[in-house]
């Protein structure tokens, strides 16, 4: 699965900003769907989780909120939609993406995109 992140940029404190991940394969394929962000010299954390079955999603309680995660099965895409943005929101942001399980893979593949990055000015 090749999954490709989009709509990053600068914004500024209290800004509003919609990330998207668009998956190469039908969400079918895929059992579950993260948002994790990255921000300079800190470790790597999980923010949001969408099971592509369907359910609520999940959120860290750092953008509780403030931030919003749907996957439009149509078009094989999750979305963030990321409001009240803050300074400490910077980081890159990367979606990650869990196949259901196949004889190849029993236990389901890990895919990852590149990111895109989220900057906000204070």
């Amino acid at each position: 699965v090749r999954l490709v992140e989009s709509g990053g940029g600068l914004v500024q404190t209290g800004g509003s900003l919609t990330l998207s991940c668009a998956a190469s394969r039908s969400t079918s394929s895929i059992r579950s769907m993260y948002w994790y962000r990255q921000a300079h010299g800190k470790q790597r954390e999980l923010i949001a989780g969408v099971f592509t079955g369907g359910g609520t999603p999940n959120y860290s309680n750092s953008v509780k909120g403030r931030f919003t995660a749907s996957l439009d099965r149509d078009q094989n895409t999750m979305y963030l939609q990321m409001n009240s943005l803050k300074p400490e929101d910077t980081a890159m942001y990367s979606c990650n993406a869990h196949t259901v399980a196949t004889p190849d893979a029993p236990y389901g593949k890990d895919y990852w995109g590149e990111g895109t990055m989220v900057t906000v000015s204070s």
